[in-house]
Order: C-alpha cells, then structure tokens, then sequence
C-alpha cells in the first residue's frame, strides 16, 4: 500500500540563516540553539528547560515568530510518554503486584492472539521491544478534542486475538507501538487503575509534577501550544488527543518533563537504583542487533531509544534518550544520570530528531561550564577503493523495509546502485566499493556493508556521520532493510493484482473526531510493480487476495509490520488492515447539490465525489453533535475539516472528494450554492 517515504541514505546538512522578528544577538546561547533547532524542523514554537540535581536551572520558549515567550505552553510529549508507562510498571514490580518476565497472561486472561507463541511474551518484552508483536491498528487513537474516547485501547485485545506474530517473543527488538498500549492494560489490570491516575499517585503528586497529564485528565488544553496542518500553517487546528496514553497520550510542559528526568537521575526516591539500572540496561541485545552500532540512534533500554546515546557515549558519559512524535508535537528527553542532570525540549511542528540534538547540547554545554567536555566528532573510518569480491553480485535484488522496496543492483566492477520505485521518486544513488567491505558514496558520508546476520537474512547495513551546526552530531548504523527472496507469481495471481493497478481505496471505519481525515485523504492504492515483483510493497503477495508481511528488521526499519487482505462483498472489493477498513472508489457516490447523509447502522463513513457541475460552488453542511465532514481537492489535499477547524462549509473543487463520518445514526444536512 502506498506510503510516503524519505529518501534511503540521505544525509541532509543544512545550514541556519534565522530570518525572524528577533535578530540572533540578542537571543542566549540556548535560545540560539533553540532557533537552529525550530528551523532544522519546521517548528512553530519550542520549549526547553535543564535540570541539575532537582532543580531546573534554565528554561524558556520562543514562538513562530522566533521571539522568546514569557508563559511555556503545554505540548503532547508523544512516544516520551512510553517512559512515564515503564516507570509506572517498575514501580508495580518493586511493589510486588507484577514481575517483568512473567507471561503477560498472568495479568491480562484475556489476552490471546492466534500464534500459540503469543504465551511467552512476557512485559519486559513490551517494554524493550521485542514481544514480536506486529502493528495492531490504532483507530481513533489520534483525535481532535475528543478524550474520552478509549476506542483504540479498548479494542485493542480483540484486534490482537485475530493476529499473528512476526517473530518469536524476544527474537529481536523493533520499535513496537502496540507493545506499550498492551503494557498500558497490564497497568490498568493490575493497580485497578487508569494508567494516569496511577501515574499520579505513583510520581506526579510526591514529585510535585503540577502540569503533567494524562490525555483523559480533566486540565486546561487551551494551554496547549497551537498546532497547525501543512495545509494552513496560520490556522490552528482543534485540541490534539492522543488517547493510546502508555503509548503518547501524555502532557507536559518543557520545565515538568525536565523534573520527570529528575526522578529518573534517582532524586525523589521513587524509583529504586536496581529499577532505574534495570531500566538502562542494554535490553537491545538480548536478541539480533547489527555490530558497529555503538554510536546509532537506537541502543533500547526498558522504555529508552537509547541507553548510550551519541555523542556522550565516546567520553564514557551515560546518557540515556526518548523522543516522540505525534502528528503535531515533537519531545525529547534526555538524561544524565550520573550528573543528575536531564533536558527536556517539546516542539509545535518539527522533529523530535532536532529537538533530541537541542538537548544535547544543552547538556553537553552544561558540562562545559563544569570543565567535563563532551567529544562531539563524527566520521566514517578511512576506506580506499578496492577490487569487489565477485560473490558479492549474489547479493543484488529487491531489499525492502516495513514501508517501502527499492532495487539494488551489484555489477562486478563495484558499484552498487539503489533504485526506488517510480512511485515513490526513482531517485536512482550509486555508491562504489572500498576496501573495508563498504559501498560508500563519493563525499564519504554514507556507508553500506550487505550482512548476513546469524538467522540467515540478508541485511542492507548503512552508517552515516552529519555534523548539524549549532547543535550536534548524529550518527546512523543500523540494519536499515533486508533481501526480500523471489517471488514469482502463478498467471492467476498476477491477473489480480494487475487488475487493483490504480484503484483507489477509501477509509470507512475512522472515527469522526480522527486526525486521519485531516492530514490528507485517508486512502490507499496498489502500486503498478507489485504483481511483477511478488510484493506489494515490502508484503509478499501470498494468493490473489492476501498480502503477509516478511520483513524481519530490529531497529526502526521493521516498524509496524501489518498482514493486509481483499475480500468482495456485494459487488464491491475491500481491504483490511488491523483496525481499518477500506472500500474500492466504486462504492463512491457523487455528491448531490441538496441532500441529508445519514450514517448507517454499521458506523461507516460515506464519501462522495464532486463533479464538474459542482466545482467552484460552496458546500454547507449542518453537523449532528457526534459527526464531522472534511472535504479535498483532486489530488487528496485537504480543503477543511469541521473536527480540525470548527467549519460548517467549503468552496468545492472538482474532481475532489467529501466524506462525512459520525456515529451511526447521524445526519447531515448538505446544500451547495
């Protein structure tokens, strides 16, 4: 299915030109890190504070126009919140309620799921990722002012018993969402609970964290600093509601969040050392992980992106980091335990990358000013070009992440060249062989070994250095796709999938309070290549009608991994993916000048086409208290949503498209003029 995707091997080095309503001298050196950061990301506005030894010892934000602001707003802390959730269940086994490694059937009988290994995973998988888990959906787990909604949380164990399992329990660690809500019921289950009032009792309250909470917790969201669509960065949309919240569904301000760090430093005594150790342990190499990957983003702990994060790891500096991202906030925190020091930065836009950075040159400045300095160089080690071993070229073919395929072609007289798919750009990059046993590319910023790990797959391991100015260096060195085997197809399939080529599909089961509808046309298509390749995607075409996913990446590039199927029910073909459903364009009605939509018994969202005699004219819409409309042009492009912007009408475009979703029964008054 399609997705859109970066570039593979793009290291992007960008200069900071600030052109804002406040000139660089007079912004502190924080603030000036702050600015590079909001700019590398495309923030609107930006928070920060460091802590040392419990005490937050600088702070501040700076809005869209890049100026510095008195008040520090309240932002989503998305995937950070998967932090608040391991200490919550920490603090459970300290008390005895729960042990890390008992099957998670223990706590949850009605967990089951149709891959009899789903016995053995137990909650420190969930916590380090390794529960082989694939993605479960999360329908209506990201929505607009609407929190009390637990639908994505509450549908969750019905949704895994249908599934199966990608890997064995604890095979090897791949960020893993569904994980961390699963964690999220165990809590629930066990303390008798909701995970943020226990959080509350747990943490919040004894450390004095004031303004940290819960999606589903009554507080003031007006508080919440502006989001805005791509669309209309000058239009903020309606509250963001996270309501998966073991897995994002926390609040916080920049200043709170640094505290939490505290309370991860040992200050407070919440937690004990041996959890906090526990917790920064090298959980990621209990199963598969790529060699020479010291320095990458990635190295799990229980709960942490990494427990030897980058550059303080080459000065012998614990540093342990999680950053998050929802579909508007981006967070990073960032610990030094040893120093009782931690920083937290949240973002409006961006990237949770940047905000990452930021903080650590907050604290790599901090210890500066202490005379510890931090070894922030970045390189790739030397590498001379080199005559290739012929065997190599038995290593060209169709490699593939969760997401996305591309081409790699090995010739003998070295050179790699990696293709995309013309959908996804077809930008073509070549790289040639050195003496290391890398493919690099002419600069020297990327490099690519093809690895056969020890469960037989073949890995397309990639290493890359930037040097970001004004904050830090990053460094990748993961497995960042694997060697999809051939596949060819029988006449018969191949037929049914060159007859999907182009077809449209459209979301039916979204809620009508989801962001899905907001951030573009919620569809999906079959790629033109698949029925010749034997994947649709990086998903083996298993018969005429169902797509598995094969893919086995710890790491990132593996992520959310999903099996997706057709089936055709009075006359209309349909897809599944855990937790959506889709209808073919077929079942799309044109949309009439005058007209009361009401939704059916079965909740589904209804769509409509706009034809000529339409275009140009605008669409009023008379919304029931539980349903919403969104309306978009000929390419999918979003013209307005009512759940993002309150708006009752649009001016229409043709060949665009209108849905309107809502609780069954709801009714639509629509009339265009």
């Amino acid at each position: 299915m399609n997705k859109r995707v970066s570039l593979l091997l793009s290291v992007v080095l960008l200069v900071a030109s600030f052109a804002t309503a406040c000139a660089q001298d007079t912004l502190t050196p924080a603030q000036q890190a702050a600015a590079t950061a909001q700019l590398y990301g495309g923030a609107t506005s930006i928070s920060w504070a460091l802590l040392k030894d419990g005490e937050v010892t600088q702070s501040g934000t700076l809005g869209a126009d890049g100026a510095p602001k008195e008040t520090m707003p309240l932002y989503g802390v998305g995937s950070v919140s998967k932090i608040y959730t391991t200490a919550a269940a920490m603090h459970l086994a300290e008390s005895g309620s729960l042990a890390l490694d008992e099957p998670i059937t223990t706590y949850l009988p009605g967990f089951t799921m149709a891959d009899a290994r789903y016995e053995d995973i137990t909650l420190r998988m969930l916590l380090n990722h390794s529960s082989g888990l694939m993605f479960a959906g999360m329908q209506d787990a990201f929505l607009f002012d609407d929190a009390q909604n637990r639908t994505a949380v509450d549908s969750l164990l019905t949704e895994l018993s249908t599934q199966r399992l990608i890997a064995d329990p604890g095979a090897y660690s791949v960020y893993n969402n569904t994980g961390f809500t699963l964690a999220q019921l165990v809590i629930e289950q066990v303390s008798g609970m909701s995970l943020g009032d226990y959080l509350r009792k747990a943490f919040l309250e004894s450390a004095g964290l004031s303004d940290t909470y819960a999606c589903s917790d009554d507080f003031d969201r007006s508080r919440l600093a502006p989001a805005y669509l791509p669309t209309d960065p000058t239009r903020p949309v309606a509250a963001d509601t996270v309501v998966i919240e073991g897995t994002g569904g926390i609040y916080a301000t920049a200043e709170d969040l640094a505290r939490f760090g505290g309370v991860l430093c040992g200050q407070g005594k919440l937690l004990s050392e041996d959890s906090l150790a526990a917790m920064a342990n090298d959980e990621y190499a209990r199963g598969l992980w790529p060699e020479d990957s010291e320095d990458d983003a990635l190295s799990f702990g229980l709960g942490w992106d990494a427990v030897h994060m980058f550059p303080f790891n080459q000065s012998g500096i614990t540093a342990l980091c999680k950053g998050g991202d929802t579909n508007f906030y981006h967070a990073a925190l960032v610990v030094l335990p040893e120093y009782g020091m931690a920083a937290a930065v949240l973002s409006s836009g961006g990237v949770s990358t940047y905000n990452q950075l930021f903080a650590a040159r907050l604290l790599i400045d901090a210890l500066a000013a202490q005379g510890v300095q931090v070894d922030e160089s970045a390189s790739l080690p030397p590498a001379q070009p080199a005559q290739m071993p012929e065997a190599l070229t038995a290593l060209s073919g169709l490699y593939g992440t969760s997401t996305y395929p591309f081409d790699v072609v090995i010739t003998e007289d070295g050179t790699l060249t990696l293709t995309l798919d013309e959908e996804l750009g077809g930008t073509v990059q070549t790289l040639t062989y050195r003496d290391d046993g890398s493919f690099r590319d002419e600069a020297d910023s990327v490099l690519v070994k093809l690895v056969t790990a020890e469960n037989g797959e073949v890995y397309f391991f990639q290493k890359s250095c930037a040097a970001l100015p004004g904050l830090t260096s990053l460094v990748s060195s993961a497995y960042a796709a694997q060697l999809l085997p051939e596949n060819p197809l029988d006449e018969e399939t191949q037929h049914a999938w060159q007859a999907r080529v182009g077809k449209r599909y459209f979301l039916l089961n979204g809620g009508w309070s989801s962001q899905m509808y907001a951030l573009g046309m919620p569809y999906s298509f079959v790629s033109a290549s698949g029925w010749q390749t034997g994947y649709e995607g990086s998903n083996r075409i298993e018969d005429e009608n169902h797509l598995l996913a094969v893919v086995n990446i710890p790491g990132t590039a593996g992520r959310d991994t999903m099996d997706m199927a057709f089936f055709t029910q009075d006359g209309l073909e349909y897809l599944t993916a855990p937790g959506y459903l889709y209808v073919e364009e077929a079942a799309v009605k044109p949309l009439a000048a005058e007209d009361t939509v009401t939704i059916a018994e079965d909740g589904y969202a209804q769509w409509f086409s706009v034809d000529a005699s339409l275009a140009d004219k605008t669409l009023h819409v008379t919304l029931p208290d539980c349903g919403s409309f969104a309306a978009y042009d000929a390419d999918g492009l979003l013209l307005t949503s009512s759940a993002a912007y309150g708006d009752t009408e649009v001016l229409l475009q043709a060949g665009g498209y209108v849905v309107f979703a809502g609780e069954a029964g709801a009714s639509f008054g629509v009339t265009v003029q």
